[in-house]
């Protein structure tokens, strides 16, 4: 099966209760259709350094940023599984993703650093640059989340997907492991995102202004780093001037 490798985008993410959401595919009926995964499961590992360069970088909001995954759709991947290595860029506003598939054992094997590639291509490059480029890349972060995802009608590209479900975990950083972590959206809401090629189609536009519904900030990654990873970083922190204190 063929998968697309290049994405440039707009990725515009919003904050919304149920009933918002409900509101809104109503409105999105005559416009877009679900996919043909309906509501499915993603998987994510997430790399980084051993000092979470990348994400300290992110949350800082600069102009550019980058990161570097490897994901699964559906149920709990096994070894001879289809996942992707992403990496995925921010400049500007405008996102661009750049992936390989390739299966789990492949894909954890490369990336960990235990292999090659068996994929030699210009995205391989560009990826085997970047982890060289940081050195101490290796796995730190599982995060899940169920999606339902929408395609315009017109075959414009145009999506909206909404991300409910958002888990994250330190431990077990498998794909070919089950769901499960601490929740990290806040409670009632659902994670909007829309993903387009240039500007939002005016019913969008007119629905949201309506609905008062107003885009936001968010990063999965960058808010399980924030409210799960570095409070235990400054937590053995303190513990450990406590110990050189009374030594």
């Amino acid at each position: 099966m063929a998968f697309q490798t290049v994405f440039q985008r707009y990725e515009i993410k919003y904050m919304l209760t149920a009933t918002q959401k409900d509101h809104l595919l109503s409105i999105m009926e005559p416009y877009m259709e679900l996919d043909k995964y309906g509501r499915s499961s993603i998987r994510n590992i997430y790399f980084d350094t051993d000092t979470y360069r990348l994400i300290r970088s992110s949350i800082e909001k600069p102009a550019y940023k980058e990161k570097l995954r490897v994901r699964s759709y559906g149920r709990a991947a096994g070894s001879d599984s289809t996942v992707f290595v992403e990496l995925k860029k921010k400049y500007d506003h405008v996102v661009y993703k750049r992936r390989i598939s390739l299966a789990e054992s492949e894909a954890m094997g490369w990336v960990c650093g235990r292999m090659s590639c068996g994929k030699q291509t210009q995205i391989q490059r560009e990826i085997d640059y970047f982890m060289a480029y940081y050195e101490t890349l290796h796995p730190v972060v599982f995060l899940s989340y169920e999606r339902e995802a929408f395609y315009a009608r017109d075959g414009s590209g145009f999506r909206v997907t909404f991300d409910d479900t958002i888990l994250c975990r330190e431990d077990d950083l498998s794909l070919c492991s089950e769901a499960y972590g601490s929740p990290i959206l806040p409670k009632g809401k659902i994670l909007m995102e829309v993903k387009c090629a240039g500007g939002i189609p005016l019913w969008l536009a007119r629905a949201l202004s309506e609905a008062h519904i107003f885009k936001t900030t968010f990063s999965k990654y960058g808010t399980a780093y924030q409210t799960m990873i570095f409070p235990r970083i400054y937590q053995n922190v303190n513990h450990t001037k406590e110990m050189l204190t009374y030594a």
